[in-house]
């Protein structure tokens, strides 16, 4: 809904911005206002500066007022930054208007019937039907405080069950069909349940709120993953896998790590690196993209060490170009061919999954890394073909003093992989020759004052009584 100007004038005017700041980020005064390390970026000299009625970081260029700071600090969005700050003034929030107020309730109500299926379908994992997915859970390692931290859960055979269940609470077909548990019955047949015979995944929006759902088939079946279908809660677009719990991570100081599976979050959360996401079996989206950086100015990308997850990482990186800013990009991290980030942490633990971490690599050379693999530079018309790819995809990026930097930063790294490719020639020498005795020595320069006099005869009268000493 849109908020009237003076109610928000009124909220910025009552939210001191240097107390606000100062619960995350340690200020000094510095004059008429207070300097701090950017809470936005890796830095070791303060180039954050808060004032009266914004803050801006001269390191990065982050820049906003209170309630910007709360959606870039806490990565909430604009009404939940309003909300917060105006609980924590004491300003009552503007009135919905009917309708507003009467979609905000069907939220809400929709919620709450995917929060009723969640429980129906973990009650199910821990019963005998659902024997067969929980061995598969604790043979992929994972205790039963993880299992039901994420609501883990098990959609049987036995079609019809779930709807069967609701509806002794009160929750019919169609408000099922609404949210994606069930597909709409056609020429005549009755609406079927969207999930059966997977092992569940509940997925939450970054406020923890319950808007679908991801099924694993256990066996040969096909698709081996499915997600629920897009409904007025969930687009699969705009929703990451675990971003509630990773927010929560992050505000503890925890980094922000892309993957490819649910299994991978999982596995990674239970290793203590909880600041986890999965986009939902898709290439990242530009929309997931922003809902990143609206946690962290740098996310890792950490995909599967095979060339799936290379190309994986390819898409993302080019997806991300057109909105790279200076203040926002990607860090790629490789992982050993043939690993993935569950069966690694399983293999080698935290502290070796860590490093991998650490040593990711900016966005500029993991993109040229990734855009090189499996191109032959071996002719001229292949290196060139290959540069104009990477000067194109520079040219991708909105940012023309960011776009120059990335087109100097490829085609350095261009040059210098052509410059490992040549051949190196053998030294070459000057010929040898043999040395001169004195004689010769003493003819040899006779000769050339010889020929110097025959060009410039006016110089014998300076050398002559020298030169009638020459022999030749």
């Amino acid at each position: 809904m849109g908020l009237p100007s003076p109610f928000l004038e009124e909220l910025t005017a009552r939210t001191p911005m240097a107390a606000l700041v100062g619960r995350r980020v340690k200020l000094s005064r510095n004059g008429r206002h207070w300097v701090g390390l950017c809470p936005f970026h890796g830095e070791k000299t303060p180039s954050f500066h808060v004032y009266d009625d914004h803050f801006h970081c001269f390191g990065c260029g982050a820049h906003g007022d209170a309630i910007s700071f709360i959606m870039q600090s806490q990565g909430a969005s604009f009404m939940e930054a309003v909300q917060q700050l105006a609980a924590d003034a004491g300003l009552e929030m503007p009135k919905l208007s009917p309708a507003a107020a009467s979609a905000e309730r069907r939220r809400r109500d929709l919620h709450q019937v995917l929060e009723a299926a969640q429980q129906f379908y973990q009650q199910r994992l821990f019963l005998p039907e659902g024997r067969r997915a929980l061995d598969y859970l604790r043979g992929r390692r994972l205790s039963d405080g993880v299992v039901e931290r994420f609501g883990l859960g098990w959609a049987g055979d036995g079609r019809g069950t779930l709807a069967a269940q609701l509806l002794r609470e009160g929750i019919g077909t169609e408000c099922l069909v609404e949210v994606g548990l069930m597909r709409p019955g056609e020429k005549g047949r009755p609406a079927a349940e969207f999930f059966f015979g997977r092992l569940m995944f509940p997925i939450r929006d970054r406020r923890g709120n319950l808007i679908s759902f991801g099924g694993r088939v256990l066996g040969d079946g096909q698709p081996k993953y499915l997600n629920g279908p897009e409904t007025a809660l969930f687009s699969k677009r705009r929703s990451l896998y675990a971003l509630d719990l990773a927010r929560e991570a992050m505000r503890s100081g925890a980094s922000l790590v892309v993957v490819e599976g649910y299994m991978d979050v999982i596995a990674l959360h239970q290793a203590g690196i909880e600041g986890t996401v999965a986009p939902l079996g898709t290439a990242l989206a530009s929309e997931q993209l922003e809902e990143l950086w609206r946690l962290a100015p740098a996310p890792i990308l950490c995909f599967d060490g095979d060339s799936a997850g290379a190309r994986a990482a390819a898409r993302a990186a080019e997806a991300a170009l057109p909105l790279l800013a200076p203040d926002r990009t990607l860090q790629v991290a490789t992982l050993p061919p043939g690993e993935d980030p569950d069966s690694f942490i399983r293999g080698h633990g935290a502290a070796a999954f860590q490093a991998v971490l650490k040593a990711g690599r900016p966005l500029a050379q993991a993109l040229f890394q990734l855009m090189k693999e499996g191109v032959d530079l071996a002719s001229p018309e292949h290196r060139t073909a290959f540069r104009l790819r990477l000067e194109n995809a520079a040219r991708r990026i909105s940012d023309r003093a960011l776009a120059r930097e990335y087109r100097q930063a490829l085609l350095e790294q261009f040059f210098e992989t052509r410059r490992r490719r040549l051949p190196h020639a053998a030294p070459t020498h000057p010929p040898h020759l043999p040395a001169l005795g004195a004689d010769r020595v003493a003819a040899e320069r006779g000769r050339i004052l010889t020929a110097i006099l025959l060009h410039h005869p006016t110089l014998l009268g300076d050398v002559e009584h020298a030169y009638a000493q020459v022999e030749l």
